[in-house]
């Protein structure tokens, strides 16, 4: 996740944010509003902001010191710790709700589901979030995809929900549920190049090859004509920790 350090008030400015609703579908499967929560891999807090209308009291959990600063001046209400999720310590206990926003896919993928299931009380809920993009309109998703395909700094497209999967393979939560929302979001073409500019993949490029993409990726996006439409996909997985008494009948 350090790969956005540097650009990280663009990041916080462009990126899409969550839809608000997703704050009721956590409290309603948590059954009440929790104690306390916990995000992982919170970046400049698209996702805090929804996990602040829970009511409770927000630990972010964040490894870049330029991203927590801007989640800091956005958010002072919330507590920011700067460290991975491998080197933090959970509270005493374990937390009621733990949390991630499209930081999934940057924990270690033999690791980030028995580090969730440990640092989560028995009983608590684990909430993990994310974007899908895609584009509205099939002229622009072939043209788009066909130039990230052949160029190298992609949007990576998972499949939406890929985490559902991966939760749910691992063998240490039960009832799992997934829902899913979707919204069209037109962007002009300037705005739709900063947006790609924060994506991980264009981050890792080198700046003569950030630079090469991004002037073909404008003439491209300038010859389709505005606004590039972008169609998301917001899904939310949700699962528990066994109880105890669950976990030893």
């Amino acid at each position: 996740m350090g790969v956005f350090g540097d650009v990280a008030d663009l990041y916080d400015d462009v990126r899409p944010d969550y839809p608000t609703e997703l704050a009721d579908l956590i409290r309603a499967y948590h059954g009440r509003t929790p104690d306390t929560v916990v995000e992982i891999g919170a970046g400049t807090g698209k996702g805090t902001a929804v996990l602040l209308r829970l009511g409770a009291p927000v630990t972010c959990v964040e490894p870049d010191p330029r991203m927590a600063a801007r989640l800091t001046a956005r958010f002072p209400r919330a507590r920011v710790v700067t460290s991975t999720f491998e080197r933090w310590q959970p509270p005493a206990g374990g937390a009621p709700l733990l949390a991630c926003a499209l930081a999934w896919h940057w924990l270690g993928p033999a690791t980030r589901n028995r580090r969730a299931h440990d640092a989560l009380t028995p009983g608590g809920t684990l909430a993990v979030f994310g974007h899908t993009y895609d584009y509205a309109d099939p002229g622009q998703s072939r043209a788009l995809d066909g130039f990230f395909r052949a160029t190298g700094p992609s949007t990576v497209k998972r499949p939406a929900g890929w985490f559902e999967r991966d939760i749910t393979d691992s063998r240490l939560f039960t009832d799992v549920r997934a829902a899913h929302l979707q919204r069209d979001v037109p962007l002009p073409a300037e705005r739709y190049l900063q947006l790609v500019r924060t994506f991980g993949p264009y981050r890792i490029l080198t700046p003569d090859e950030q630079a090469r993409g991004l002037a073909a990726l404008r003439r491209l996006v300038d010859g389709l004509g505005a606004p590039v439409v972008l169609r998301l996909r917001t899904t939310l997985v949700l699962a528990r920790r066994p109880r105890l008494v669950d976990a030893g009948s």
